[in-house]
């Protein structure tokens, strides 16, 4: 992550700034850039969304929303992915999709850039489960490693590629594995 400007703004102030590619991150008083995806982390993330959606948002359990700014707790993220489940969705006057979330995701997917930091990925994770998310993954493809964050539980380690992957309650019926996820990565 490269960080924008070392002047500390409000958040009120950051969140009247024009959106911007990539997207900026308001963290501790600071504007931090999100770094460009690259091949790995736009594949996974990619698939991921229409996968979780085909079972949560069909079934309207939930809804998964890829690079959505949520501002919550003094911060405005934009996680690689955010799944709110259908009773939390943000709804305008119209009965339509909200443009802004300002409550903490369900569900909060990070997929580990190469140049991003695990400790500030993770502080982004623990954030938002102290906000009241269910789950957090972080996914590294680099390592084939997924690290996930059910709420108020340890980190579960997984490298397997059998291993089914824990998803929050509100879930029911999707199940993803280990391999699933960086078989993506494949090209053949």
């Amino acid at each position: 992550m490269v960080q924008a400007a070392n002047k500390i703004v409000t958040l009120e102030e950051f969140l009247k700034l024009p959106e911007t590619q990539p997207s900026l991150e308001y963290i501790d008083g600071q504007i931090i850039e999100k770094p460009m995806p690259q091949g790995k982390h736009s594949t996974i993330q990619g698939e991921l969304c229409p996968r979780i959606n085909s079972v949560v948002k069909v079934q309207k359990m939930g809804w998964a929303f890829p690079e959505l700014r949520c501002t919550f707790g003094g911060l405005s993220i934009v996680p690689d992915v955010a799944v709110f489940s259908w009773a939390r969705l943000s709804i305008d006057e119209n009965g339509d999709i909200a443009n802004t979330f300002t409550i903490a995701p369900d569900w909060i997917i990070e997929i580990l850039s190469p140049e991003q930091s695990h400790t500030k990925v993770t502080k982004k994770i623990l954030h938002a489960l102290n906000h009241g998310t269910q789950m957090g993954w972080l996914i590294d493809p680099d390592e084939r490693f997924i690290a996930a964050y059910p709420a108020g539980r340890q980190p579960l380690p997984f490298e397997n590629s059998d291993a089914v992957l824990p998803v929050p309650d509100f879930c029911v019926g999707l199940e993803l594995t280990v391999g699933e996820i960086f078989g993506w990565l494949k090209v053949s």
